[in-house]
């Protein structure tokens, strides 16, 4: 019953977060939506604050999990490094569109300073590990630019919530393969060797 409750809390908050912001929401109205009491909210989470970035590295997992199982599913793919990037430069940007507030919750709040850095580096780093997998492996490999992996992760970053944002924004062109390749050959550009 706790899970439940506390996975209420978590729907709740991502609703509200995305249509009021964070600031203005409140812990009550997080109840309310949620259907339970706001005592209930402090017994899963500390703060409001607590609440925000445990549902951002969630939704976080969520995604890295989806990615990782298709991932797995191609595992013998054939095209080295950049056909692998391009499979999981898809696979994002098919997670994004068939999941649009959760996506929507990333565009508002990865810059935000009320994700802790802590949350935000376990993110990164942690939860998106295979990101930093397949970039070292390209600079081992001289198919990928030889810069420092957190910039190149913060660019991976920056480069799939411009195309997110593109797609959310011209949801005719979210399955058009030839905007979806542009996509990633914009992407792919900003990474590669010289």
């Amino acid at each position: 019953m706790k899970k439940d409750k506390k996975q209420a809390l978590l729907d709740s908050a991502l609703c509200l977060f995305v249509e009021q912001g964070f600031h203005g929401t409140s812990t009550a109205s997080i109840a309310k939506k949620a259907g339970v009491a706001t005592g209930t909210l402090f017994h899963h989470f500390a703060s409001k604050e607590a609440l925000l970035n445990y549902l951002f590295v969630t939704i976080k997992q969520e995604f890295a999990n989806n990615i990782t199982t298709a991932l797995s599913i191609s595992a013998d793919i054939a095209g080295g490094v950049k056909k692998e990037a391009q499979l999981l430069w898809q696979l994002a940007i098919d997670w994004a569109l068939l999941n649009p507030i959760k996506q929507r919750f990333f565009l508002q709040y990865s810059l935000s300073a009320d994700i802790s850095s802590e949350t935000r580096h376990q993110a990164m780093n942690v939860i998106l590990d295979f990101v930093v997998i397949l970039i070292e492996k390209g600079q081992r490999q001289g198919i990928l630019a030889d810069f420092p992996i957190a910039l190149m992760l913060e660019n991976c970053h920056g480069q799939y919530f411009a195309a997110i944002r593109y797609f959310t924004e011209h949801p005719q062109w979210g399955n058009d393969a030839t905007q979806r390749k542009a996509s990633f050959e914009l992407f792919w550009r900003s990474m590669e060797a010289q």
